[in-house]
């Protein structure tokens, strides 16, 4: 099967990457990828859909191969903002989105805000308030702390492999579930090679700090409460994040429901791809 195109959108200024596996007449289908990830990770998933959806796989501003953010400051709404506009422009409403991690944070809000462009929602370890007790901290604790962060990246430079098989070396240890093949393909997409033949990962350092405020948890709650589409959480049994049916976090979604997965971790379609592919074929339908 023949890779994707390869196509640019704008967004706020910005040129954005995405990538187009075809089949326009289809249904459209929106892959959207977590942080400090890319398109591209998501190429085992797209080949297995693209014959009956029209799949687009975007960068998110700051990864791949689309533009850093001006000032080199991220924030959600940044994200949600991009999402709405690759959606507008393309004319892809109602489209079904499927998104892992900070793109399931985009997705969820996006389908909240705008429940009917959303026709099915999946979102894979993608809920965001449960990552520790960081919304609980005091304003000021948080300021301080993204301040702080800011300052320390200011000098920081990407780590420089001397060769991709080190790089590689690097991708399994941060996924120690990846077959040697898989990390080496998200590798060689998610690194660009330095003017003296070093390689370095794509994404924009910035995108690390996490922003110091955002919508409250009652208003988060309250658009999730808003999402009308049919809602699939993903969780891996063995990721640090909680079960959303376990914690109840899926009662505040209309209409969801949770698939567990034994033996994954937060890279569900990663760690158990023929069990992912079989929970979002019975969920998407033909």
């Amino acid at each position: 099967m023949p890779d994707p195109v390869s196509r640019t959108y704008t967004s706020q200024r910005l040129k954005l990457h995405y990538v187009d596996w075809g089949n326009p007449s289809a249904p459209p289908l929106i892959l959207l990828h977590g942080g400090q990830d890319h398109c591209r990770s998501w190429d085992w998933v797209a080949r297995r859909l693209c014959d009956r959806w029209h799949v687009i796989a975007p960068d998110l501003r700051g990864h791949g191969d689309s533009a850093w953010a001006d000032g080199s400051t991220y924030m959600l709404h940044g994200y949600l903002y991009d999402l709405g506009q690759l959606i507008r422009q393309m004319k892809l409403a109602p489209v079904t989105l499927v998104a892992h991690s900070l793109g399931g944070n985009v997705a969820t809000r996006y389908a909240g805000v705008y429940p009917e462009n959303v026709a099915r929602l999946v979102s894979i370890e993608g809920l965001g308030w449960q990552h520790g007790e960081r919304a609980k901290k005091p304003v000021l604790e948080r300021i301080q702390t993204w301040l702080d962060d800011g300052r320390k990246l200011a000098g920081y430079q990407h780590r420089r492999y001397a060769t991709i098989e080190e790089a590689v070396a690097r991708m399994k240890e941060a996924n120690k579930r990846l077959s040697d093949d898989q990390a080496r393909h998200l590798t060689e997409h998610g690194i660009a090679q330095n003017e003296d033949g070093t390689f370095s990962w794509k994404f924009d350092p910035y995108v690390r700090p996490w922003a110091p405020y955002d919508i409250t948890r009652e208003e988060l709650e309250g658009l999730w409460g808003r999402i009308a589409c049919p809602t699939l959480l993903m969780w891996g049994s063995k990721s640090w994040h909680t079960n959303p049916e376990v914690d109840g976090r899926v009662g505040l979604f209309p209409n969801a429901r949770v698939a567990a997965f034994e033996g994954a971790g937060h890279w569900v379609h990663h760690d158990q791809l023929e069990p992912f592919m079989q929970a979002i074929d019975l969920f998407l339908g033909s």
